[in-house]
């Protein structure tokens, strides 16, 4: 991805047990959007939160609810790409929430370049 000012940015909200294949499904996402040059992603876990199958508040401090924590993963690219990333995942998330929001991006290199 080159540099340009605008970009888009894609959240994926899931939970930390959804799966696909057996495996973290947002290992799976990642993995996805290495394989199509997305221009990065990260995957943050959550230490409390709640989503629209249960109100549980699921948090780290009660030992029995901190089994399915909250994830967001963040994805930035153009919106083409991101709204062709979309398209592909959106099949397989069953639960969650999803946001592409335009953004400035500031700074997109490395120290290989």
């Amino acid at each position: 991805m080159l540099t340009p000012s605008d970009g888009y940015l894609l959240r994926i909200f899931l939970g930390e047990l959804d799966k696909y294949q057996h495996r973290p499904l947002y290992e799976w996402i990642v993995m996805q959007a290495r394989d199509m040059d997305m221009a990065g992603a990260t995957v943050t876990r959550g230490i409390m939160g709640f989503g629209p199958k249960t109100r549980t508040i699921h948090t780290f401090k009660i030992e029995r609810l901190s089994e399915d924590m909250p994830i967001v993963i963040e994805i930035v690219d153009t919106i083409e790409k991101v709204e062709h990333f979309l398209k592909y995942i959106s099949w397989f998330l069953k639960d969650g929430l999803v946001t592409v929001e335009k953004i400035n991006i500031r700074m997109y290199r490395s120290q290989e370049e």
